[in-house]
C-alpha cells in the first residue's frame, strides 16, 4: 500500500543498526515502527515476544508499504536471545534508571551506532512496550541509554515516534546531512551595468508614465527605488523577466491608448451616420 512519496524505480536504502521492539503490544505500532525504517535507511527489526503474536495483518497494513521489512522480521522469546550476537546495545528509555552508563540523545545514539557499524560490530537498538517501556533489568543488559528531551509531565512516546525520531537521526548522520534534492541553480548575479541598464528603463517608463510629480523629490525618489532593487541581490535572470515586465506595462498602456483612440472615433462616425439618417430631406 505505497504512499505520496514512494517510488518503486529508485534503490532501496539499507542497512544500519538493528531495531529490537521488546513486547509490543499493538500490530499497528509494530506497522508504524517499520514504516519509519524503511523511511530512514533501516531495515533489520527483530520482536521479542510479540503479544499479538506474528505475523500481524494490521502491522502489515501500518506498514504502507515496508512489506519487506516485515517479511525479514527474526521473532525472539527474550531481549537476551535477540541482544547475543550484539556488540553493542543502546536502550530506549525515558526515565533515569540509576545505571553508571552513557546517556546520550538520538543523535548521539546515531553516532555512536555509526562507530561501532563502522568498527565491524552489531549494534541494535533497543525498544520496550507501549505501556511500560523496557524493564530495568532489560535496560541493565544493554552499553547505553538513548533518552529523549521531551515534556517531563507528559513524556511517554509513542512506539512508532520513538523509533521515527531515532531513524531519522541515523538517517541524517548516515547521509552527513545530505538533503535529497537542492534548489536549481541559480542565474548568475547581475553586474552594475545590466541593473544600471535596468535602472535607466525603469526611471524612464515611470517618467513617462507621471510618476515623478515633484521635480524637487524626483532625485530622492529615485535613490530610494535603485536602493529596493539594490538590496535584493538581483540576477540576470531576475533582470530579463523586469524588464519584459516594464516593456509589457508600456505597450499595454499605449495599447489601450489607440484602441480608445480608435473606438472613440468609430463611436464619432456610427453617431454622424445616425445623424445623417434621422436629418429631413432638402427641399
Amino acid at each position: 500500500m505505497p504512499g505520496s512519496g514512494t517510488d518503486s524505480t529508485k534503490p532501496w536504502v539499507a542497512g544500519g543498526p538493528l531495531v529490537i521492539l521488546v513486547e509490543p503490544q499493538l500490530g499497528e505500532n509494530i506497522g508504524s515502527a517499520a514504516r519509519a525504517m524503511g523511511n530512514f535507511g533501516l531495515d533489520r527489526l527483530r520482536l521479542v515476544n510479540p503479544r499479538e503474536g506474528w505475523p500481524n495483518e494490521k502491522a502489515r497494513v501500518f506498514s504502507a508499504g515496508a512489506d519487506r521489512i516485515l517479511e525479514g522480521v527474526a521473532v525472539y522469546p527474550d531481549l537476551r536471545a535477540a541482544l547475543a550476537d550484539v556488540k553493542y546495545a543502546i536502550a530506549a528509555t525515558a526515565r533515569e534508571r540509576g545505571m553508571a552508563k552513557p546517556v546520550m540523545g538520538a543523535d548521539g545514539a546515531a553516532e555512536e551506532a555509526r562507530a561501532h557499524l563502522a568498527a565491524g560490530e552489531e549494534v541494535a537498538l533497543v525498544f520496550g512496550r507501549e505501556r511500560t517501556g523496557l524493564y530495568t533489568e532489560e535496560v541493565s543488559l544493554c552499553d547505553a541509554i538513548l533518552t529523549l528531551p521531551v515534556n517531563p509531565a507528559f513524556a511517554s512516546l509513542n512506539l512508532g515516534t520513538c523509533v521515527a525520531v531515532t531513524a531519522y537521526e541515523w538517517s541524517k548522520a548516515a547521509s552527513e546531512g545530505a538533503l535529497p534534492f537542492a534548489p536549481p541553480d541559480k542565474s548568475p548575479l547581475a553586474d552594475k551595468g545590466d541593473l544600471f541598464a535596468f535602472f535607466a528603463h525603469l526611471e524612464g517608463a515611470l517618467d513617462e508614465a507621471g510618476f515623478f510629480r515633484s521635480a524637487e523629490k524626483q532625485p530622492s525618489t529615485t535613490r530610494n527605488i535603485r536602493n529596493i532593487f539594490h538590496r535584493l541581490g538581483l540576477t540576470r535572470q531576475d533582470l530579463a523577466t523586469l524588464h519584459g515586465v516594464i516593456t509589457s506595462l508600456v505597450e499595454g498602456r499605449e495599447g489601450r491608448e489607440a484602441r480608445k483612440v480608435e473606438n472613440n472615433a468609430r463611436a464619432a462616425a456610427r453617431a454622424a451616420g445616425k445623424a445623417a439618417t434621422k436629418a429631413p430631406p432638402k427641399p
